[in-house]
């Protein structure tokens, strides 16, 4: 073992009282008398010195930095909503991001008292907003907070989302939002008029489907199949679920599947210039519902279309999800089987039966699902489709559930 550079340690004792290089081997010397490695003694002494320095280091963690880190861990288990949800909690959207207050916080320095400063600046303008970012705060810091985070456990506190600082927030209301038969000829109407047929036959799927925004806007024509009547999304509950396609649904499709692969003309107009298009190199999008400018190729938004057709058809405010819980309504007028609306739908099972011994065949569902499609299309003024001569009749007017 080397002490150290003959440059720096004299030979004895200088007159700084500062030790030789005789006082240190004989230091060193003892220490393996007394049955001590002095190398191993040094490399517990130079761990112990970098083990503080790196939990200074972590100590120094940011807010910003244990959120990205926490949103890309977690990325490829949320759907696209949960993840536009996160990012705008953060870089806002029109507004200033909620979260922004905390982006260059130490995670320490996140407290109950900061959080209750927080949303009292927040929930009068955006109650909603402020209650769902806050459910992304607290499962942000019970992640920091798990013992598997070695990066990030400790540094939180673990009341600063604790029940008694959620009580803060106004109470979630029940939300009830939805078509009514009566509405239902003047909802189809304005929206078969929209400009963009994607959006228009979205809409109208979404509605006799009753599946989830994200659910239906992800559909691939790979997991649709034309000809046997059948297509499978993807499912927040089960992972992915198979649905039939009924008669109408199965018109609305084929329309945008024409749309979607006729190829473009030679030449377009782009900013008031004629443009070339590489035709010999065109393909069909691989999305059911696509968009010629979306950065990824799907439909994104297709609210501002429904917005439109709601105002034009005087009908109040309807969210894509209140079409969801009209289908679910429509249900029970033709006295269809909850278990039945609730295959379709991808509702979790709720009783024991339906978890473990209940799995309907598609055919079943089918009989059931074009029943209510027939049905909601009667009270639209929808003429029906021929395909659906037989179904509805098919299906006694009274079955046990």
């Amino acid at each position: 073992m080397t002490i150290g550079s003959v440059d720096v340690w004299p030979i004895d004792c200088n007159e700084h009282d500062n030790p030789g290089a005789r006082q240190e081997a004989r230091r060193l010397q003892g220490m393996i008398d007394r049955g001590s490695d002095p190398r191993e003694v040094k490399a517990e002494r130079h761990a112990v010195i970098v083990a503080k320095r790196a939990e200074a280091d972590r100590a120094e963690t940011t807010f910003i930095d244990a959120w990205n880190t926490y949103v890309t861990s977690q990325r490829g288990k949320w759907s696209a909503s949960h993840i536009r949800g996160h990012e705008q909690a953060i870089k806002g959207k029109h507004t200033n991001a909620p979260l922004e207050d905390f982006r260059d916080l130490k995670l320490s320095e996140i407290t109950a008292d900061r959080i209750r400063t927080w949303m009292a600046k927040n929930v009068q303008d955006r109650p909603t907003f402020t209650a769902a970012t806050f459910r992304k705060l607290r499962a942000f810091l019970n992640w920091c907070a798990d013992d598997q985070q070695k990066e990030f456990h400790g540094l939180v506190d673990l009341n600063a989302c604790s029940r008694r600082v959620a009580k803060d927030l106004p109470k979630a209301k029940a939300k009830t939002g939805s078509l009514q038969r009566e509405q239902l000829a003047a909802w189809f109407a304005e929206v078969k008029k929209l400009s963009s047929p994607v959006v228009s036959n979205y809409l109208q799927i979404l509605l006799l489907t009753g599946a989830r925004r994200e659910e239906l806007a992800t559909l691939t024509w790979d997991n649709v199949d034309l000809r046997w009547g059948s297509m499978t999304m993807r499912d927040k509950v089960e992972g992915e679920r198979t649905i039939p396609i009924t008669p109408y649904v199965g018109q609305l499709l084929r329309e945008i599947k024409t749309i979607n692969e006729t190829p473009p003309a030679p030449t377009r107009i782009l900013h008031g210039k004629k443009i070339e298009v590489d035709v010999a190199n065109w393909q069909p999008s691989p999305w059911v519902f696509f968009s010629k400018v979306a950065e990824d190729g799907r439909m994104v938004e297709p609210r501002i279309g429904h917005n439109r057709a709601l105002a034009a058809a005087g009908l109040p405010a309807l969210t894509l999800h209140d079409l969801r819980r009209s289908f679910s309504n429509m249900c029970e007028w033709v006295e269809t089987p909850v278990g039945i609306s609730a295959q379709i739908m991808g509702h979790k099972p709720s009783a024991t039966a339906e978890k473990h011994y209940k799995q309907r065949p598609l055919d079943l569902l089918r009989m059931w699902h074009t029943k209510i499609e027939a049905w909601i299309l009667e009270q639209a003024g929808i003429e029906q489709p021929r395909e659906a001569a037989k179904g509805p009749q098919a299906v006694p007017s009274t079955t046990a559930a």
